[in-house]
């Protein structure tokens, strides 16, 4: 009995001590890259018993018992909670906060909380990019955003696009969106580069914020007329200092060749249908002209960012090094870039001082172009080289180089050299000042330039000439400064009485514009003087915003901006630039509020007007002269000695004094949504977009003006589109994650008024120049249709639905066929585009994939229409050229120039293309160090699905000619954290 009280006495000691035995708790914090995270609080819920991470991420957690829940919070991350379960270490990776990230965005002159937005405003962030080798911003947002389309120009290593958002606002002036990179607008300046937007390295972005319409853009008035893509650099965060490495090896290869006749086809088609002499001229080889030019490309990219910082500076830094060869020979792309980004905190946080630098310095080597369309139609019966070493080429009985017959297209690769060096410096200083005696009054002082200088030269082979047509040596450099400062002052107050706020923000902006050009060229020996350029352009304006937020529920925006360009003369050099937009935060509302299944519903309405004054030429409405050169003088009499005496003239130049802005008028219906904790959000916008005063540069009367052409305002467009974006959460847990998303965006446009000024001002000049025939156009603009829609004959069929060689329509029925007869037909631009994407993760694994397409988007297929007919074989005795297997469908042998135009060569060209796909594996603690690393394979380009006859659908201004295909790619990718 009393061994049994002495147990019963110490288990009942013991007991208590036991229930609240307490343990220690040992772990890293890392961020969503692998790197380590020092700062972060972790604490026991509910107690004061806490400890921060160190500065490798470590933490010791003491006084512990099972069942404690853990909390892991850190700025702009999501915070975590863990119940503790007597573990003795843990590792936590914690994730970038999306939703608070996304609270903010990136506006005119200023930051609003997402939610407060009352513009059309997208933001894609680090985490959204298009994954794979790419260089340039223009890559990474792809088929990202509704209303935002982006077409490559081809498959060259660093290409550029063409952007448009919204379909653009004008027909001859500049349909680009303002690029505005951290404060600094820019202008695009590419000689001897490739893509302008290319120059910052891809590794230090951050976000890109699209604004939409012109409540959003009306901020920066005269420019936004196409809209705004404002793209923030990475900046420094305090801590110790971090380093991060990020690297690609790709490797490229052609994923689709024109399709021509082989050498035994080719070899038929001219025994059956040519000529003795012809057939005389045919080859025993079987060149496939199209493997000798094209080649596998490797590229390498490598980046590394230095970070860190204290609580009141911190930086950040990096330098980049890109090399990609292309798929067409000797074609190559090589850049440098640094990036610097100092933010400073001083007097208590009442001045912010911010400094940031980016530069680049791109050297190219351009393969000859021309080898791509020479690859097509070259012979393929003929050996690449004579016997002798030197490479094959038509010439005549004279022994000289055929001037008529195409060119080898080796002998274009590797006897002509094309170069090109660019070198970009942008920067800006901006200061902010809050006032100690006002607090919620702010100056900003931002002060910003970006500079560029560029050159592109090149040779050609002493035997590669075209007689006395071909440049022995040509270079051609500039340089472009562009200068900014804005001055402008921010209030915001918080108002009890509204529960809300005010915000007003007012300013002047001053930007300037010089461009400077020397070009000089070798033709045969004899080098005339260089042409020497200069322009100047000037914007200034004062600019006025007030944002009123009542009740957290309704929220109005206003602006008016006053701009006066250079480019117009004193009577029409200023225009105003209002807009207004309202946002009604329904959810606010007590008859939605209190429905869990709602998280955000918010209706947004906008209107605005914003302007347009870049048409390339600086000085369309002043009159200036050009004075001749030492080639263009004018001989009156002679000096003493009996020599004729030269004289210099100036001619005046063309110019309109009544030009003026050209003003395009928005209407924005807007929805926001969020569902269920926002595992379901999107947005829809239905915009109406109305141009009037169009700066078109048309045909001038006869007899009128010093030019054939000139800029006039002479007309009227209306676009109209509805966009729609969603993404869905389906799955979410601790370990798995699928989210899946995309946009789509109904679109139209027309012209709606060419006004009388001149003759022809209702049906103006055919464009769209195409090869083939001489000064063929295919394209018009035209009251009632899309802005350059195809203008063609209708083509006539017979029983069999086989073309008629040279037969078409009588449209008008006047018994003939003539240029009356050409209708409009089709148009390039989409109706439709959209992009999908999907993002999954699994413990350490990671999967993204990316889509983007059109439809309704016609091309006119230059290639056939030009390569692909009797003729383009067999045209002389002297020479033969090879052709698209076209020819085989259809035979054409007319000589009828309208064949050129016929409606048979516009195809429809809508597709869709899965852009990338990327797996990734994260590396904790990586190679035994404190280092962590993502190691991601990728392909780029992988599918096409397309009814499109020709290499690829995705064209540039909707005329196929020769495009330099577009690879597949594949990529290995290594991210290091240190």
């Amino acid at each position: 009995m009393k061994t049994i009280q002495k147990k019963l006495f110490i288990l009942l000691f013991i007991l208590p001590f036991s229930i609240f035995a307490q343990s220690t708790l040992k772990g890293t914090i890392l961020d969503n890259l692998g790197q380590t995270l020092t700062g972060v609080s972790v604490v026991v819920k509910g107690t004061s018993n806490g400890v921060a991470t160190d500065f490798d991420g470590n933490f010791t957690l003491t006084n512990l018992k099972k069942g404690d829940v853990v909390s892991f919070s850190y700025i702009g991350f999501t915070t975590q909670d863990l119940v503790y379960n007597n573990q003795k270490e843990v590792s936590i990776t914690m994730l970038e906060d999306s939703q608070q990230l996304a609270d903010v965005v990136v506006i005119g002159y200023g930051t609003v909380k997402k939610a407060d937005a009352t513009g059309s405003v997208a933001t894609v962030t680090t985490k959204d990019f298009v994954k794979g080798p790419v260089v340039a911003v223009d890559q990474m947002i792809q088929g990202k955003v509704a209303g935002l389309q982006i077409t490559n120009g081809g498959g060259a290593p660093g290409e550029g696009s063409i952007i448009r958002i919204r379909q653009g606002s004008s027909i001859s002036a500049n349909n680009s969106p303002l690029v505005v990179i951290d404060g600094v607008p820019v202008a695009e300046d590419n000689t001897g580069g490739r893509n302008s937007l290319a120059t910052i390295n891809q590794n230090d972005i951050e976000s890109v914020t699209i604004l939409k319409d012109a409540s959003a853009t009306a901020i920066y008035g005269s420019r936004a007329s196409n809209g705004v893509i404002i793209i923030t650099t990475k900046k420094g965060k305090s801590g110790e200092l971090k380093i991060n490495y990020n690297g690609n090896v790709s490797y490229s290869s052609i994923y689709k060749k024109a399709e021509v006749l082989s050498a035994d086809q080719f070899r038929t088609y001219v025994s059956e249908n040519g000529n003795a002499d012809q057939i005389a001229l045919l080859g025993t080889a079987n060149t496939n002209w199209q493997n000798e030019i094209y080649r596998d490309g490797l590229g390498t990219d490598h980046n590394i960012a230095l970070s860190g910082g204290a609580d009141n500076l911190t930086y950040r830094a990096s330098l980049g090094m890109t090399d990609m060869n292309g798929i067409l020979n000797k074609d190559n792309y090589n850049r440098a870039t640094t990036s610097l980004a100092l933010v400073g905190d001083f007097f208590d946080n009442h001045l912010k001082m911010q400094f940031n630098n980016k530069t680049a310095l791109t050297k190219n080597n351009y393969s000859n172009r021309g080898a791509i369309g020479s690859a097509v139609s070259y012979d393929p019966t003929q050996n690449a080289y004579n016997a002798d070493g030197t490479y094959f080429q038509w010439y005549n009985p004279s022994g000289e180089i055929n001037t008529l017959a195409g060119r080898n297209p080796l002998a274009e690769l590797n006897q002509n050299n094309n170069y090109g060096n660019h070198f970009r410096s942008l920067g800006n200083l901006q200061t902010e000042y809050k006032l100690h005696f006002l607090p919620e009054l702010k100056a900003i002082a931002n002060f910003g330039y970006d500079y560029t200088t560029g050159r592109s030269y090149g040779d050609s082979s002493l035997d590669y000439g075209y007689a006395q047509n071909t440049p022995d040596y040509y270079s051609s450099t500039n340089t472009s400064k562009n200068t900014l400062m804005d001055l402008y002052l921010n209030y915001k107050k918080d108002i009890a009485a509204i529960k809300g706020s005010v915000e007003f923000t007012a300013g002047y902006n001053y930007q300037n514009f010089q461009y400077t050009g020397f070009g000089t060229s070798t033709n045969n020996n004899v080098t005339p003087p260089g042409q020497n350029t200069f322009s100047e352009s000037n914007l200034q304006s004062v600019f006025g915003r007030g944002i009123f937020n009542l009740y957290d529920k309704y929220i109005l925006t206003a602006t008016i901006r006053r701009d006066g360009s250079s480019r117009f003369n004193e009577n029409n050099r200023w225009g105003n630039f209002p807009s207004a937009a309202l946002a009604w935060k329904l959810k606010e509302e007590s008859f939605i509020k209190n429905i869990e299944a709602i998280s955000s519903l918010k209706m947004r309405f906008g209107w605005g007007i914003t302007g347009q004054q870049d048409i390339g030429d600086p000085y369309p409405s002043i009159a200036t002269y050009n004075i001749s050169n030492s080639q263009a003088q004018y001989q009156l009499g002679v000096d003493g000695n009996g020599l004729p005496v030269f004289y210099t003239t100036v001619r005046p130049q063309q110019y309109n004094e009544n030009l003026k802005w050209e003003q395009t008028e928005t209407r924005n219906v807007g929805l926001d949504f969020g569902f269920f904790k926002d595992r379901f959000t999107g947005s829809v916008d239905l915009y109406e977009k109305r141009t009037k005063d169009l700066l078109l540069y048309v045909n001038n009367p006869v007899f009128y003006g010093f030019s054939n052409f000139g800029n006039y305002n002479i007309g009227k467009t209306k676009s109209q589109g509805i966009e729609i974006a969603a993404q869905v959460i389906p799955i979410r847990t601790d370990d798995f994650e699928f989210t899946v998303g995309g946009n789509i965006t109904l679109q139209n446009s027309k012209v709606t008024k060419i006004i009388d000024g001149a003759p022809n001002f209702g049906l103006l000049s055919p464009q769209g120049g195409i090869q083939g025939g001489i000064g063929n156009n295919v394209e018009i603009i035209k009251e009632g249709y899309a802005p350059n829609s195809f203008y063609v004959y209708e083509q006539a069929y017979g029983a069999n639905g086989q073309p008629i060689d040279g037969v078409f329509i009588d449209r008008n029925g006047d018994g003939s066929i003539d240029t009356n007869d050409q209708y409009v037909y089709k148009k390039p631009t989409a109706d439709i585009f959209y992009g999908l994407f999907t993002n999954l993760s699994y413990k350490n694994w990671d999967m993204s994939m990316s889509w983007h397409g059109s439809w309704g988007n016609y091309i006119y297929n230059n290639v056939d229409s030009n390569l692909g007919w009797q003729n383009q074989v067999l045209i002389r005795n002297t020479d033969l050229s090879n052709a698209v297997t076209e020819v085989l469908n259809t035979n054409f042998s007319s000589t009828n120039p309208g064949r050129y135009l016929s409606d048979y060569y516009i195809q429809d060209a809508s597709f869709i293309r899965l852009d990338n796909v990327t797996v990734g594996y994260n590396f904790e603690k990586f190679l035994g160090t404190n280092a962590n690393a993502k190691l991601s394979l990728g392909g780029q380009n992988l599918l096409l699905f397309t009814s499109y006859k020709g290499i690829d659908p995705e064209i540039n201004g909707g005329i196929d000619n020769n495009i330099y295909p577009r690879p597949r790619m594949y990529t290995l990718g290594l991210n290091v954290n240190f």
